[in-house]
């Protein structure tokens, strides 16, 4: 039976275009506030705390439409409350560090001031691109989840458990990647994917496809802030949003391309043979990343 794919993954890939602009301006806060010391730990907490929201509030959601009887209006209403708490976290808890005043104001897509961006940043930009080519949409978890036997009811407990593993590993990896180099944390992550790869192609029996799952979410707590506190490391103060946009512009182009791959690769060979072939792309990755002009920190 060939699958349909649908747009749903990790709960971030759904957001809005807004939202998603709205996500770069916090990278760019968090780098702007966060001592370079601890900047990894900074990015950890934030890719924890953001995929902690990402399962407990699909949840809770789920809890109380079955308590009060799908009323979806007063989940709604429920929902106002931790949106009106970040409101009023960014006025009174947030403060932003002193700019220069007297300095105007520049368009930060003209060419001088994208000459600006190093060649350590590109380099970072293209590490980023490879890596998401290694790794598609998390929508074929669930499909391949399908396969075992797991009713439609169940599925979205594949991202659940996913996020679980993600937001316990983003924090005490994004701390570790202050202390050591982040090449061999890059490498590291890239080897638990393919270790999910190899796992999730061996079999669509549930326990398999659960540490599967359960590695990927590894993979993704390992490498996401990372790569983040990468961009803040090499990108201009006053250009860091840019910075981050066109990274994750990339990123996501890279995301869908490899993800009409895996479709492809899917309905003509069958699923485990799109798992393999994400396990083979994936050494090319770490061949960028060791080989690369910037292997160091």
């Amino acid at each position: 039976m060939k699958p349909t794919l649908v747009l749903v993954g990790r709960p971030n890939v759904g957001k809005s275009t807004l939202f998603n602009r709205l996500t770069k301006t916090r990278d760019a806060l968090v780098a702007d506030i966060a001592p370079p010391a601890v900047r990894g730990a900074a990015f950890g907490l934030r890719q924890s705390l953001d995929t902690v929201g990402a399962f407990v509030g699909p949840l809770l959601a789920m809890g109380l439409m079955i308590l009060w009887a799908n009323d979806f209006r007063a989940v709604f209403w429920v929902a106002v409350i931790p949106a009106a708490l970040a409101v009023w976290l960014l006025v009174a808890g947030v403060r932003e560090p002193a700019r220069d005043g007297g300095r105007a104001p520049v368009n930060p897509i003209r060419r001088e001031q994208l000459r600006r961006l190093s060649g350590a940043y590109w380099w970072v930009v293209g590490v980023g691109a490879v890596f998401t080519l290694a790794r598609f949409s998390e929508a074929f978890l669930i499909l391949r989840a399908g396969e075992g036997g797991l009713p439609i009811a169940f599925t979205p407990l594949v991202l659940v458990a996913m996020n679980v593993v993600y937001a316990l590993a983003a924090y005490p990896f994004g701390w570790l990647s202050d202390r050591i180099r982040h090449d061999r944390l890059l490498v590291l992550g890239l080897t638990v994917l393919i270790a999910a790869d190899l796992v999730l192609a061996w079999s669509s029996h549930w326990s398999w496809v659960g540490a599967g799952v359960a590695l990927w979410g590894l993979h993704l707590g390992i490498t996401q802030g990372l790569l983040a506190t990468m961009v803040a490391d090499v990108a201009p103060a006053d250009l860091r949003g840019t910075a981050f946009g066109f990274f994750n512009l990339v990123s996501g182009l890279a995301m869908l391309a490899a993800s009409v791959l895996a479709g492809l690769l899917w309905d003509s060979f069958g699923s485990a043979f799109t798992f393999v072939a994400g396990a083979a792309f994936s050494p090319l990755a770490i061949a960028a990343i060791l080989f690369g002009p910037r292997s160091g920190r």
